[in-house]
Parts: C-alpha cells; structure tokens; sequence
C-alpha cells in the first residue's frame, strides 16, 4: 500500500448493503437536524472498477485524473493509492494533491493559460510538466520556471473532423515556430498534448490527431528537443448509455497508436480522464424546503395556454446545492421520492430550482413528478463530474457533506493489485463479484426517469 488511503477515509459496507440502506440511515441523522442540507454519497469501489477497466482496456496509456472534475479529498486519495497522475488547472490544485503526499513528478500542470504567481509556485513545489499553446504562455514559463518540462497543445483546427468548438491550442503551421522559439529561450519540449471532447473520441478523429501530433514530434526533434510523451486528453464517457463503450473507444485509440507511436518508439502516452472516472460514483440528496402550486390553464387571448405566461410549478430545493444543480449541463439522470411510497396520485409538470434568492438557479423545466411535499428528498443519479470545486471559494458557501463507501471486494482489490488490472486466471476469478457496493436504486426504490440530458464529456 501507498499510504495514501485507508479504512478511516471511507465507510467499509458489506455484500447486501444497498444505497437504500445507507440513503435512509443518512437521512434519519439529518431528520433530526433543522437545517437540511444537501449531501453525497460516493462509491469509491466504483471508481476501482473504472480504473482496472481503463488499465486494461489501454494497456499503454497513464491516466491522469483533472481535479477540477472532482476535487474531493476521497476521490484524490482513492487514485493517488491506486497509481493515477493528477491533471492541475492552477495552484489550488497543485496545492491539494501534494497536500496528501503525491509526489510532484505526477503532477501535470496543464492548464495552457497560468497565472505567474501559479508557475512560480509550481517551481518552487517541483512540478515540472506543463501544457503551452502560444508566445506568451512560453515566455512566463521561460523567465519563471526554466526547469519546466513543456507539452505543446495542438488545436482542432489541426484535425478537421474534431470539434469545432475547442479553444485552446495551436495550429499544425504554427507548431514549428513555437518549437524554435522555445529552443532560442532554452525551454524544453518534451512533447505533444491534444484534447478532442467526447465527439472527438472517434475512430477517424483519432487518427488524424495521432497523425499530427507525430508530424509536431518530427519537427521537435529535427530542431534538438527530446520528444518522448503523447497526451491524448479527455473525452472518455463517464456513462454506460452513451454512443459507444470504453473498449470500443479504446480499440480505435490503440490501433492509432499502434500505426504511429508503436511499442519501443519512446514515446509514453498519458491521458485526462476525468469524467469517466467519478460520475457514476456520485449520488446527490436535496431537500424540499418550499414549493408552490401554479394553475397551467391561463389563456391566452386566443384562449390558449401560452408557456410563457403559465409558469410551471416551482420547487425549490435545499441551500448548499446552487453550485452542484446549478451546473449548465447538470447530470441527473433519475429522481426519487426516499420518504413516501410510490404515490397514486397525478403526476405533473414542475419546474426545480435552488434556494431562494438565486432566481438564475433554475436547475430543470418541465419535469414530470408525483405529487410532492415539503420536507421529501430527491435522489440525483450520475452527479459525480463538475460537482465539487477544488475551493469553497467558488460556492459561496458550505459544500454538501460526502460520505465515501466502498465495498470489502474494491477494498482487497486496491490492496491486492495496486492499480494494476489482474493478470491470471486466479486473480481475475478472485474478483467475480462487483466491486461496488451494490446501487440497486431500481429495485429499491420508486424510480422513474425524468430528465436525461446529455452532458458535456
């Protein structure tokens, strides 16, 4: 073991003992309490899951989780423990990473917009590896940090069938005056860095970014650098019902690098999956704390009902979760009434918004729900991603309480393989049952699925 995670960090739960059970605990502790706030409930053995799967399914690749996807303390411990880089956006992060003892070499600076003050830091603290994209960012990085060991972003704009909206990164005609501009400065590349999003992560795409991240390679080492590291971003689906699995993506991935960055090249390819890490891991519960009944059929002058001038039923959710909902492209794939039965009654159209006073809080529109009271409990699913800021500075106020879980078979698989996929028989066999701690929000509870929007991977 690490050191960096261990059983105090997380509630140890057994086979059987379903997100219902500790759900209900939860909430007949927080029943007794007059202010209700919203809280989390995270199955690290999830995540374990997602890692052995992701090592196995891309054998040559190193992740590197970034932490703005989910700064949480359990989450940072848990792939600390079993191996996992850490991708930084600024010195906050940096900061709560080597907080818990991750050594600076696996640490990637790798927001290509910085703040002096931020590259001084991270000299001073020895993270090295950082991602530029221009003049400028070079020559900050050249008069603050001359130690930096520098990955050149490249932009959609190089590869024709990515994204169009990607702002970051350079074009493939600029790459060789940036790579001799850093040589005059005595700046080391040591790289290539590309980030597609999830409509990037096809097999064509793929390709044509692999291909010219080895065009930029050439010319680095034409012009003296030492180029060894491929990082291929983001973008993997965090989800099980999206347009194509992990190992299907992974297929297309290592046929690229096969073609162009083959086994005993040199090269070693990093990526940022972060997403596909920690949303399914994440469970929000909020509170009702008022609603209001508005009546649908107000006609218009044609004697039609107008959208804009019948508003839906409101209900306004517990304080503390206008950061977490408030999220433009929140996540929420189910909800659930914890403290009633399956309800008979109509269900109708509501509007769900957060505490009063946040009026631009408007989490969904047009919901079809049961009848509802104040004081009941909604259940988020899949709430694990861009949910939880690295600072409390940027809530504006407290963050919902997370209680980490996991089950005794992720426990003994962190322990036993290191962040290592198994690799016989015997240890395969020794992990046939699942590593999480058993969602069965389906069969447990009343479930129907109300808002499913597609987020932003």
């Amino acid at each position: 073991m690490n050191g960096y995670l261990n059983e105090s960090n997380f509630l140890m739960v057994e086979e059987g003992f379903t997100t219902r059970d500790l759900l209900e605990n939860l909430l007949g502790e927080l029943c007794q309490e007059s202010d209700q706030q919203a809280f989390f409930v995270a199955d690290l053995g999830d995540i374990v899951r997602k890692h052995l799967r992701f090592l196995k399914a891309l054998p040559r690749v190193k992740p590197y989780f970034p932490v703005k996807c989910n700064g949480s303390e359990g989450v940072i411990r848990l792939l600390a423990e079993l191996g996992a880089g850490f991708a930084c956006a600024n010195k906050a992060e940096i900061s709560l990473v080597q907080g818990i003892g991750v050594p600076a070499d696996r640490i990637f600076y790798s927001s290509p917009c910085k703040q002096v003050a931020h590259i001084r830091y991270a000299a001073t603290h020895g993270v090295r590896l950082m991602a530029f994209d221009n003049e400028v960012e070079l020559s900050k990085v050249a008069r603050s940090h001359p130690r930096a060991r520098m990955l050149l972003g490249i932009t959609a704009d190089s590869i024709p069938s990515a994204h169009p909206s990607m702002t970051f990164g350079t074009t493939l005609k600029s790459c060789r005056h940036l790579l001799e501009t850093a040589k005059e400065q005595a700046v080391e590349v040591v790289g290539i860095s590309f980030h597609l999003g999830s409509r990037g992560l096809e097999p064509q795409a793929l390709a044509q970014a692999v291909a010219a991240a080895q065009l930029v390679f050439d010319m680095g080492t034409e012009l003296g650098h030492h180029m060894h590291l491929l990082d291929i971003g983001g973008g993997f689906p965090g989800t099980e019902d999206t347009r194509a699995p992990l190992e299907e993506i992974a297929a297309g991935i290592n046929s690229a690098l096969d073609l162009y960055f083959p086994e005993g090249s040199g090269v070693d390819i990093v990526a940022r999956p972060g997403r596909y890490y920690v949303t399914s891991a994440f469970t929000l519960a909020v509170s009702i704390t008022a609603l209001e009944e508005i009546p649908m059929e107000q006609p218009g002058s044609d004697g039609r009902c107008d959208s804009s001038t019948c508003p839906l039923p409101w209900i306004e959710l517990c304080g503390g979760v206008t950061m977490t909902l408030g999220h433009p492209h929140p996540c929420v794939c189910s909800m659930f009434s914890l403290q009633r039965p399956c309800p008979e009654h109509p269900w109708h159209s509501c509007s769900l918004r957060g505490p009063l006073g946040r009026a631009e809080d408007r989490i969904a529109e047009g919901l079809e729900l049961p009848q509802l009271h104040v004081g009941d409990w909604l259940v988020f699913g899949n709430m694990g991603a861009y949910t939880i800021p690295t600072s409390p500075l940027l809530t504006g106020g407290p963050q919902p309480q997370v209680t980490f879980t996991m089950s005794r078979m992720a426990w003994k698989a962190v322990q036993l393989f290191q962040g290592k996929p198994p690799q016989t028989e015997d240890d395969r066999e020794s992990l046939c049952t699942p590593l999480s701690c058993g969602w069965e929000m389906a069969e447990t509870l009343c479930v129907t699925p109300v808002f499913a929007p597609a987020g932003i991977i």
